[in-house]
């Protein structure tokens, strides 16, 4: 595989799983929702297990084991939950890696096709960007076929054990970071540029706050739940904040301070130098 072919696969593994992780449908203003195609709604009454099972033995009737993950198998089901299916083939099939979108009997469905060795190579990336998205989905997910229980064992005990301590160089990136859009949120006079950056400001500092407490860190609706399973109070605080520049800087500069506070002068980056191609 070329190294362009590779990084816009990787890319859109890793869209595929933000996705998984923002799932359900979006308001939209005039009162509808934007859907992924036409859905007949009597079919969210069905259970999805079966249609599962359904599209394994259509698209991977070789997959060694496979999981439904996702809002669809919780409490938080809704007409928009798709099915987040996690399929592992055999050892060096060639479909081994691939993220694959597609309608199935009125489902919108998600696969993470997978080897043993391309879903050790995803978890342990995801690891190290602390998100774990598919190590999640994996752990917390229903057999459709196969065993899978000795993997979502590792990985729950992964997900228990939360993220490795952040490196020097990240969290002062991070603390970087968020000093220099602090300073802009506050030097701003544009009232359009200001609440744009206390908008980013406020996603940033949420992500922030679960760097502080070593704590795994995720998009969309997971950021809050995230969030509300570190520190509930400060979730709150958070949420209420949103529409408020002010609000939004002091939490910022409450997390900042967790950080280890303000970082500009004496701040250093060193980033390694591309390779160098000889001609011909």
């Amino acid at each position: 595989m070329r190294p362009d072919d590779e990084n816009a696969l990787c890319e859109s593994m890793r869209i595929g799983e933000e996705r998984h992780e923002a799932d359900g449908p979006v308001s939209l203003g005039n009162g509808l929702s934007e859907v992924r195609g036409v859905r007949d709604h009597q079919a969210m009454d069905r259970e999805p297990l079966p249609d599962a099972r359904a599209l394994l033995r259509e698209r991977y009737p070789q997959a060694v084991w496979s999981v439904l993950a996702g809002s669809v198998m919780t409490a938080h089901r809704t007409a928009g939950s798709d099915l987040d299916i996690v399929v592992v083939l055999p050892l060096d099939d060639p479909l081994a890696p691939r993220r694959e979108s597609l309608m199935f009997r009125d489902w919108p469905v998600e696969l993470f096709v997978h080897d043993e060795r391309t879903l050790d190579f995803w978890l342990a990336k995801e690891r190290a960007e602390r998100k774990p998205t598919l190590c999640r989905m994996v752990g917390s997910g229903t057999a459709i076929v196969g065993d899978p229980r000795e993997r979502q064992a590792v990985c729950r005990k992964v997900l228990d054990a939360g993220p490795d301590p952040l490196a020097k160089p990240q969290l002062e990136a991070a603390r970087y970071a968020l000093t220099d859009l602090l300073d802009d949120l506050v030097h701003a006079t544009d009232p359009g540029e200001r609440q744009v950056i206390a908008t980013t400001l406020w996603t940033v500092t949420g992500d922030d706050a679960l760097i502080a407490g070593n704590h795994w860190i995720g998009n969309g609706k997971w950021l809050l739940r995230e969030l509300r399973s570190q520190d509930p109070e400060f979730a709150e605080r958070w949420l209420a904040a949103r529409d408020d520049p002010a609000a939004v800087r002091a939490c910022a500069r409450d997390v900042l301070d967790r950080l280890g506070g303000p970082l500009f002068d004496g701040y250093l980056a060193v980033a390694p130098r591309p390779a160098v191609t000889k001609p011909g």
